[in-house]
């Protein structure tokens, strides 16, 4: 199914993404009826691969039921498939957000939607879905609220949980052992700080990490490993909310090594 849907994007994108900036958009009007298009097709697009991906996650944890209700322990390869499943559909439904979000960002500008959302509750479920594949890699994710009741806040929840859920993905892929997330406010903004224990990042590339296409294997000059978009679409998509992400790092051998990225966003609409 990830191959599939990596497949089609990689077809259907580029075209819809050529067709819209190839057109001449005379006014405002034509130019968010071509935004309205890509949307339309994006999510019937989502849609078609959304579906298979929940039947398959729910027959894996239907299988992983039964085998317990029944205490038998499953041979090897049969766990090792289980746990790839599992395991993969972080990073699948990742990748179609990114996706979504990489449409959004070609349609013109428009009023950004608000409501009322709690903080929490977006890193609670962001945690929740991580936490299996941290457990995996031997990796622990923690969080907390400070203060403990945060409150209601004015933004919006899609984006938020698609900019966090983008950091933190991106710590537990380079945490050495710990993932630590943390939500807080000051009078005018509140902010979530995503923090790992992985090797840092080299002060000649802290300025790069926010550029389209930019990864860890670049530096390296090695094959690529993702497509580089998560942190660009992340910082993007803040700015577009009056946000900002921003990111500080210390290096092995330091023994403090660590990255920590910094999601602010307003309390109130602008």
């Amino acid at each position: 199914v990830s191959g599939l849907g990596l497949t089609c994007a990689s077809y259907v994108l580029p075209h819809l993404l050529a067709w819209g900036k190839g057109r001449e958009v005379g006014d405002a009007e034509a130019a968010q009826k071509w935004g309205e298009t890509t949307q339309q097709y994006f999510e019937l697009f989502n849609h078609d691969l959304g579906r298979p991906l929940r039947r398959i996650l729910g027959k894996e944890r239907e299988l992983r039921a039964i085998l317990q209700a029944h205490a038998v322990i499953p041979e090897p390869v049969i766990k090792e498939l289980l746990d790839e499943i599992e395991r993969q559909a972080p990073n699948f439904r990742l990748m179609m957000a990114n996706i979504q979000a990489m449409v959004q960002l070609e349609v013109p500008d428009g009023a950004a939607s608000l409501e009322p959302i709690e903080p929490g509750e977006v890193v609670r479920r962001i945690v929740d879905r991580y936490s299996p594949l941290a457990s995996e890699a031997q990796k622990e994710i923690t969080w907390w609220l400070e203060p403990v009741e945060l409150g209601i806040v004015m933004s919006s929840s899609s984006a938020m949980e698609h900019i966090v859920a983008n950091l933190v993905d991106n710590a537990v892929r380079f945490a050495t052992g710990h993932v630590e997330v943390k939500i807080s406010k000051n009078p005018t903004h509140f902010f979530v700080r995503v923090w790992d224990d992985g090797p840092g990042i080299a002060p000649q590339y802290l300025p790069h990490v926010f550029d389209r296409g930019w990864t860890p294997e670049v530096a390296r000059r090695e094959e690529k490993s993702s497509p580089g978009v998560g942190l660009y679409i992340a910082r993007t998509m803040a700015r577009n909310y009056q946000g900002e992400v921003t990111v500080e790092s210390l290096t092995q051998p330091d023994p403090d090594h660590h990255s920590a990225f910094l999601l602010s966003l307003p309390l109130q609409a602008p």
